[in-house]
């Protein structure tokens, strides 16, 4: 394989505290060394006592728990949470849990243009990055914004203790497409690369422990490391085909973030794989394995994670409109998307078949 010569890279401006227990003891840290006096905190009714520790380390910084948090941030939650922001004379947030609550902060910030800080409790990965999203009849839109980039990133691995088992997989799988995406995506670098081949093998290597045992700490802190890395590729390159297919069924069909992503991952790559051999070379490495999409397709079976669209909610008749809205909008991605490609991937994964085997490399 030649050098990838041509390319570019943008940093950008996050502090990142890393430790367990930084949740309660960097939380007001960071706050502190931002400015900040009046934070609200968000999160969602499953974090709720989470959220309610960091407010109470906060201190007189807190300006109150906003618990609304809800998948895919529609946009009414958006605009409630703004006003309890603006109600409460916050000039700043901390947003506690995972992507659902991150992507609640970035809302806010957003709208207002105030200072968020993110403590995930998840491997979703969205601290990571300036992509928000927001749905609204039936639609999620996305866009991104360097307002909504969290100033400072606080992970706590014992957070994540808590994370039932089947969310904690699902979660991990949801950071493994960050990575899988960002690596063919068309402004990928030599540094996104390396950081998804690292990411996925941490990741891979975590999860088998944690459905073993949940409480296995370094575990846990090996997880959140690699959804890190996850969430920075994709924070750095553009999503394709897996993240549209992904933002349509959560946004328009109402199917589980985390669970949509895990049962879309491996026949997304294989449709991909043709066009991606770069893609193809890195997680063959990182895996230990030659057919990839099949070995994250044994990987969810193994982790006891659902294996098809159809165990999430969706119909059969749900497929050819989900694929036109998905082939309606341009995206970048390594290989066309046609209505019937669309589909074809779709069925595939409604149906929860193994994938088909991707092509070999030419020496």
């Amino acid at each position: 394989m030649t050098f990838q010569d041509e390319f570019t890279y943008e940093t950008r401006p996050v502090r990142v505290v890393f430790r367990p227990g930084a949740a309660v003891t960097a939380t007001p840290e960071e706050a502190a060394g931002l400015g900040l006096r009046r934070l609200l905190v968000v999160c969602g009714r499953r974090g709720e006592a989470v959220a309610r520790t960091v407010a109470d380390a906060l201190g007189d910084r807190c300006a109150g728990v906003h618990a609304e948090a809800r998948m895919h941030v529609p946009v009414e939650d958006a605009d409630r949470a703004v006003a309890a922001v603006r109600a409460a004379g916050a000039d700043g947030c901390v947003a506690v849990g995972g992507g659902s609550a991150i992507g609640l902060g970035k809302a806010i910030a957003l709208r207002t243009g105030l200072p968020l800080i993110a403590v995930p409790s998840t491997y979703s990965g969205s601290e990571m990055t300036p992509v928000w999203g927001l749905t609204e009849h039936g639609a999620k839109r996305t866009g991104r914004d360097p307002a909504v980039q969290p100033r400072s990133v606080v992970y706590d691995p014992r957070l994540t203790l808590s994370l039932p088992v089947p969310l904690t997989v699902t979660s991990g799988v949801n950071a493994l497409a960050h990575a899988v995406e960002a690596l063919y995506a068309p402004d990928v670098s030599p540094l996104v690369s390396a950081m998804a081949e690292e990411g996925v093998r941490e990741m891979t290597g975590a999860l088998p422990r944690l459905a073993a045992d949940p409480r296995d700490l370094d575990a846990r802190s090996r997880a959140l490391y690699a959804a890190w890395l996850c969430g920075a590729c994709l924070g750095a390159t553009t999503m394709g085909l897996h993240h549209k297919l992904c933002h349509v069924l959560g946004g328009s069909f109402g199917l589980p973030h985390a669970e949509t992503h895990t049962v879309v991952l491996p026949y997304a790559l294989a449709y991909n794989a043709p066009a991606a051999p770069r893609a193809l070379t890195v997680l063959r490495r990182a895996l230990g394995a030659d057919d990839v999409p099949r070995a994250l397709w044994e990987l969810a079976g193994r982790l006891g994670a659902p294996r098809s669209l159809a165990e999430l909610g969706l119909t059969e008749g749900d497929l050819t409109p989900a694929a036109r809205r998905v082939a309606g909008e341009p995206y970048a991605n390594p290989r066309e998307v046609t209505a019937d490609g669309a589909r074809g991937v779709l069925l595939a994964a409604y149906e929860g078949a193994p994938p088909g085997p991707v092509p070999a490399l030419s020496p």
